[in-house]
């Protein structure tokens, strides 16, 4: 079984504190080209920006897989210089206006530090403090001297911690993906021909992966994300019956979301190799949100695909939770899924 250690917390949270909002993922991208290069057997950076890499398999016609992650996180763009340190922005990919109001930001490449202001509480009638402020009403603050320029991109300042079995940060989603298929890279096993797409633009519709899974055609998919955590406690103290994935269970199995009905074959060997192997896991629950595999699913004439995530709370907002057993699991259940992986399988 493979071990989180130093040397991948260490990854993850050099990843994590770089910005890389869709559309503009250098940063992450830069990390990855320097991870992968020494283990992989061919490495390109495509049109849009997506990282491909190949690790060739032994024997006669390997399965050919595609493990895919994104390297995107959601975030903010500039769109106009108000004067005085304001600027106006537009928000990059599914963020809940209620989380930005007071929230610190770094900006452009230098990663400028700013604040995300609003009307004051006190300036505020009792009508407009029943209602969220939406982020057309608020401005990014870089104070009087502060520069940016239209386009630079923007996200959350938060750092990256681990707390005792937890990990938090912003960008979880997808960094913990990047760091999972870097790992199994430095441990591709023999039996497949392993394909591995670190995507772009995940977060505003899918968009890289479906370039990635054009180039490599491959046999069948696996898309490696970080999926939300519904299980707080329910408000009046019952138990919650409407989570999508649990911290601490596993990773999380899908079945069925918003944009793909996962290969049950795939599914159910995922399944019994966690059993066999004595690894947690967990199903996660249908429902909205949506991965890769809905686009990989759909390119030429069709691919088998399954998504598993390691499940995080509080997506899409400053600081999101995930637990470190959690990784580890993510990581050994692909990690065997992959070396007894075989053409059988899809003959079923």
């Amino acid at each position: 079984m493979l071990s989180i250690g130093t040397a991948q917390i260490k990854l993850l949270e050099k990843l994590c504190n770089v910005m890389s909002v869709s559309g503009d993922e250098g940063e992450v991208r830069r990390i990855v080209l320097e991870e992968v290069k020494p283990y992989a057997d061919e490495v390109k950076v495509d049109a849009m920006g997506s990282v491909l890499v190949r690790k060739n398999g032994t024997g006669k016609r390997p399965l050919r897989v595609l493990l895919d992650c994104h390297m995107d996180e959601v975030g903010f763009m500039i769109t106009n210089d108000d004067g005085d340190g304001f600027f106006q922005f537009e928000v990059i990919g599914g963020i809940d206006d209620r989380h930005l109001v007071g929230k610190q930001v770094i900006v452009g490449k230098e990663h400028v530090i700013g604040v995300i202001g609003a009307k004051p509480i006190h300036m505020t009638t009792a009508e407009e403090r029943k209602q969220a402020v939406e982020a057309d009403a608020m401005r990014i603050d870089l104070g009087p001297e502060g520069k940016a320029s239209l386009g630079d991109r923007a996200t959350f300042a938060t750092k990256f911690k681990r707390v005792g079995p937890s990990i938090m940060s912003k960008a979880i989603d997808n960094r913990i993906g990047c760091a999972i298929l870097i790992e199994l890279l430095k441990n591709a096993p023999k039996n497949i021909e392993l394909c591995l797409a670190f995507s772009v633009q995940e977060e505003i519709g899918l968009r890289g992966a479906t370039v990635a899974a054009h180039y490599f055609n491959p046999d069948l998919a696996i898309a490696v994300d970080s999926t939300p955590a519904r299980d707080l406690p329910d408000f009046e103290g019952r138990e919650n019956y409407t989570y999508n994935t649990k911290l601490g269970l596993g990773p999380a199995i899908y079945m069925a979301n918003s944009s793909t009905i996962d290969d049950p074959r795939l599914v159910k060997f995922l399944e019994q190799t966690a059993i066999k192997n004595k690894i947690p896991f967990q199903f996660r629950q249908p429902g909205g949100g949506g991965t890769d595999a809905g686009a990989i699913q759909q390119s030429r004439s069709g691919v088998p695909v399954v998504s598993v995530s390691v499940p995080h709370r509080y997506t899409h907002s400053p600081i999101s939770v995930s637990r470190m057993d959690d990784w580890k699991n993510t990581l050994n259940l692909l990690h065997v899924a992959l070396k007894n992986l075989n053409r059988d399988l899809l003959n079923r």
